[in-house]
């Protein structure tokens, strides 16, 4: 009988739902706006930051709002992009979903995009894939400090280091293995070379939950020899 995981944490953007391009339009839309320039370079960097952090790079950039009303216009600008296109799904993320659903695993989607867009991406989704959610507004500490995956392994009712978190940037990765969870990165815009993944898959179309599992058990059995 294979280790299982006694939960698997998933990041939202990027990981499950690729709206990188959503998110780098509002903000070079918004930049600019007040006269501003802002570079793909730059968007890059912003990749799994949270909201909050994100708006003081965009204050120092010359955006001439406060913190709340640039994480609410970013959100806004974004999820209506979500709402008109519909969730832009990653190749096998939600055979992922479903499978880990019918294997009886549970789940947390821990994202540092607002609940509100959550929200939207989970009602798009279809079905209850998920057992708990935190979002950016429910973190005492945005990633990557390890306190979203904290508290979704409390909400689970599982220890950190049984669950197996799935992350996609740089900051969600450092969250994620600073919480002591199994880690597995599937990258898209930015390298995770060097942030402490436990694997690195291209993609998850094509993988299954017998995959997953067995990646967790020999990452787990190796942490408690």
């Amino acid at each position: 009988m294979p280790l299982l995981p006694a939960a698997v944490l998933w990041d939202m953007d990027g990981t499950l739902i690729d709206t990188e391009p959503y998110w780098m339009a509002a903000e070079t839309g918004l930049v600019t706006a007040h006269g501003g320039t802002w570079s793909h370079e730059q968007a890059l960097q912003m990749v799994g930051m949270g909201l909050e952090d994100a708006a003081g790079v965009f204050q120092e950039a010359g955006v001439r709002m406060p913190v709340h009303e640039i994480v609410a216009h970013l959100t806004a600008e974004v999820t209506a992009q979500l709402q008109a296109q519909g969730n832009p799904y990653r190749p096998g993320a939600v055979e992922m979903l479903r499978g880990l659903r019918d294997a009886g695993i549970p789940t947390a989607l821990v994202t540092m995009s607002m609940r509100s867009m959550a929200d939207v991406f989970l009602a798009q989704l279809g079905f209850d894939a998920f057992d708990v959610v935190v979002a950016g507004d429910d973190a005492t500490r945005p990633k990557p400090f390890p306190d979203p995956y904290l508290q979704a392994a409390e909400a689970l009712g599982v220890a950190p280091e049984d669950a197996l978190a799935i992350e996609d940037s740089p900051n969600g990765m450092r969250s994620a293995v600073a919480s002591g969870a199994v880690t597995l990165g599937v990258p898209l815009m930015v390298s995770l070379v060097g942030t402490g993944a436990d694997a690195l898959w291209d993609t998850l179309e094509g993988r299954t939950v017998a995959d997953l599992t067995d990646h967790f058990a020999a990452h787990r059995a190796g942490a408690t020899r």
